[in-house]
This record gives structure tokens, C-alpha cells and sequence, in this order.
């Protein structure tokens, strides 16, 4: 039987993570990473970056030298980290990915109840945080994932909403532009755009991740 959703999810600047913080400071990219957790000490993270790009004054535990890019070990404890919280739900990460500053996380939820679980409590620490791609595993026989969405589900409203914020660049990377933005363009306030486009995501999500509620 398929099972599983894989996802990714982005994280502009978030709080505590010395992955996207070095990403920041050295305005380089951070791909290279393996982290283990030991329960109760926090979690242990190693991830290689670009010799040149370490900054002078970067504090790191320098582990192993290649010819051209450095083996960083950190520890981390912080609550505030996306990856100590995905650690709460026994969820490892299966992919990093740092460049500027920007966090992008993927992980595997076995269903779409435990899904809602995470991703609400991404969203109560991580208010920035930004679904990217949902994955559901193939049904059986089939060569690819297949998604229908469903747009009548959504308002007029919504519908202008995400149309809005598509046409002005919200949704890429690095943003054309901003919930404020976005909001002035649409003639309303930017807590009722943000509203609109959650309203909008979570009817979405349930066509994309086949859910029948």
C-alpha cells in the first residue's frame, strides 16, 4: 500500500539555526548536512560549506578539512530551531538546503492527520514559514503522482487573493513582493490577506494531499 507525504517547507531567517545563520553571514549555500539528535542534549549537526566563504570570525567546530570546503560541527538545544521541533514529533529531516539566510527543510509525515499536526505547529513558532512542495506517494500501478485541484472550492475572494499575490511575485524566491504589499494592492489590511491566503491553502492542501474532509 503507498504511504506518506513528502514535504518541503522554507524558512526565511528563522530565529535560531546556525546552518542559515552562516548561509547569512558568508552569502554562500549550505547543502551538505547530516545532524543527529541524542534526547535530551539537544542536536548535533554537521554540514560542509566552502572554504572560501567561512567568514574570518566564524566560531564553528572546525572537524575535517577537503580541498576546497570545511566539516563544521555545531550544537544546538534551542526550541526556536525548526529542526528541534520536527524532532518533537520523532520527525528526522531529510534534506537541508541554507542560502542567504533562508532555511529549506525536507521531512516525511506518514498521513495527512500527523501532516496538519506538524504544519500547525510550524506555523504557531515559524509564522514566515512557507509550504513548498507536497509529495503523496503514488497509488498503486501508478508510474507518477497525479494531482487534480479543485478551484471552485475556493471563494472569489481567495481566488483573488492567490491570484494577486502570484501576479506580484509573493510566492517566489527571492519575493517581488510582500504580504503588506500585496495587501495595499488588494485594498485591505495584511492580517486579512493573510486570512484569505491560508484560507485558500489549507482547501488547496486537501485536493493536493487527496484528502476527503
Amino acid at each position: 500500500m503507498p504511504a506518506g507525504i513528502r514535504v518541503t517547507v522554507e524558512f526565511p531567517a528563522p530565529p535560531v539555526c546556525p546552518i542559515a545563520d552562516l548561509s547569512a553571514r558568508a552569502d554562500t549555500v549550505v547543502s551538505d548536512v547530516s545532524t543527529s539528535v541524542a534526547s535530551g542534549e539537544g542536536s548535533v549537526t554537521e554540514f560542509l560549506v566552502d572554504a572560501g566563504a567561512v567568514p574570518e570570525d566564524y566560531d564553528g567546530d572546525l572537524v575535517f578539512t577537503y580541498a576546497d570546503r570545511h566539516l563544521y560541527r555545531v550544537r544546538h538545544d534551542d526550541a526556536d530551531c525548526p529542526c528541534a521541533c520536527l524532532g518533537e514529533f520523532d520527525t528526522p529531516v531529510d534534506r537541508y538546503f541554507a542560502q542567504s539566510g533562508t532555511l529549506r527543510l525536507v521531512f516525511h509525515a506518514r498521513e495527512f492527520e500527523e501532516l496538519q499536526v506538524i504544519v500547525g505547529e510550524l506555523r504557531e513558532r515559524f509564522p514566515e514559514v512557507d509550504i513548498q512542495r507536497l509529495v503523496r506517494a503514488p497509488t498503486e500501478g501508478a508510474s507518477r503522482d497525479t494531482v487534480f485541484v479543485d478551484r471552485s472550492k475556493l471563494t472569489e475572494r481567495q481566488l483573488e487573493v492567490l491570484q494577486t499575490a502570484h501576479e506580484m511575485g509573493y510566492f517566489e524566491r527571492p519575493r517581488g513582493a510582500n504580504a503588506s504589499e500585496v495587501a495595499d494592492a488588494l485594498d485591505i489590511t495584511p492580517s486579512t490577506f493573510t486570512e484569505h491566503l491560508l484560507a485558500a491553502q489549507r482547501k488547496l492542501l486537501g485536493d493536493v494531499l487527496e484528502d476527503g474532509s
